[in-house]
């Protein structure tokens, strides 16, 4: 009954912002179509890196999705360090990610995440553009999430209907795609941190949960992982609350959606081995500074990020709560069962 109860609590907390942060992203996406990114990336130069990674950091992509998107601004002629610089900052952070972690880590990690994911991006991004920029091949990309929210092409309007319709329908579908691409990720997060919550000593891992070696670890835990900015904050306050420090915790945020093994194989294709060198050199060494920084401001500056206790001054039963609390929990239990029609009838086949 206890896990039950600390699973509702968690849920709680991050739903009403989940609800904003999704409202916001589904309008971004309608609002910024990939002509006027292609064309605002279009150059070599070291500003288009970093405008790259500004433009990306609040589009609702996920760490797979992104992948033809980033790809086709390659081939639409972006440079190989702004390709590479939107490739990172998009699933590293969101308009989503901020909201959720400023429901279940507090106001400090809501706002050095976005920090720490745009830098990365940058740093990255002029790393791999150090080379000689190789135009890009013409081949075509395909998604590894199949037509799911980040990567569904957009809809044409047909001529009889007003552009009010069409651009609300629009929303409508890109905001239920959003919550079917990362529903899964972020109730197995939610259960995992109830888990913990419940069952786990506080101070279990706080022997293990300082320094360089267990940002190794969170590194090697998240780059096979397929996780989005936002389903990975719920594990990031799990392993928050079992001890690990919160800079390691930064670590996994910021590692695990930027280095996925298909966008590390699609980054060695599209730009070479040089490249994909230099991309995890600056995702990785990023995360890791950001990590130690935080972790050092922390108990310079006794800053707090503690989920346990952010929650229980945040939660409100009001009708807010209650009602997008709701809507979330409805839109992820009909993507469940679509999901589970699709495997037993691709089963049954």
């Amino acid at each position: 009954m206890m896990l039950l109860n600390n699973f509702i609590n968690l849920f709680l907390s991050a739903a009403p912002w989940l609800f904003l942060g999704f409202v916001i992203a589904a309008s971004l996406k309608l609002g910024l179509p990939s002509r006027w990114l292609a064309k605002h990336l279009g150059n070599s130069k070291a500003s288009t890196t970093v405008k790259a990674a500004f433009i990306g950091a609040p589009l609702p992509l996920c760490s797979c999705g992104v992948i033809p998107a980033a790809m086709g601004l390659r081939r639409a002629g972006a440079s190989k360090s702004a390709t590479t610089s939107f490739l990172i900052a998009t699933p590293e952070t969101g308009v989503d990610s901020v909201a959720v972690s400023y429901a279940l880590l507090g106001p400090v990690m809501a706002v050095v995440r976005p920090i720490a994911a745009i830098v990365s991006a940058i740093v990255a991004g002029l790393l791999v553009g150090k080379g000689e920029d190789e135009p890009a091949s013409a081949t075509e990309v395909k998604s590894c999430c199949s037509g799911k929210s980040s990567c569904a092409s957009e809809a044409k309007p047909s001529p009889a209907q007003s552009r009010a319709k069409v651009n609300t329908k629009q929303w409508l579908h890109s905001f239920v795609e959003l919550v079917e691409d990362s529903y899964l990720w972020l109730v197995l997060g939610l259960v995992f941190a109830a888990l913990i919550q419940t069952y786990l000593p506080e101070s279990f891992m706080t022997r293990w949960g300082q320094g360089w070696i267990t940002m190794v670890v969170m590194v090697l835990v998240g780059i096979p992982m397929y996780i989005c900015a936002t389903a990975s904050t719920p594990i990031a306050a799990g392993l928050i609350i079992a001890g690990i420090s919160p800079g390691a915790a930064l670590v996994f945020m910021l590692a695990g959606p930027a280095t996925n093994i298909a966008t590390l194989m699609l980054v060695r294709q599209e730009m070479g081995m040089r490249a994909l060198v230099a991309y995890l050199v600056g995702v990785v060494a990023s995360a890791m500074a950001f990590g130690w920084g935080l972790d050092w401001a922390i108990a310079q500056w006794q800053w707090q990020v503690n989920p346990v206790e952010w929650q229980e001054h945040q939660l409100v039963t009001s009708w807010w709560v209650l009602s997008s609390s709701a809507v979330i929990a409805a839109l992820m239990a009909v993507a469940g069962i679509k999901d589970a029609r699709q495997r037993w009838f691709s089963a049954t086949v």
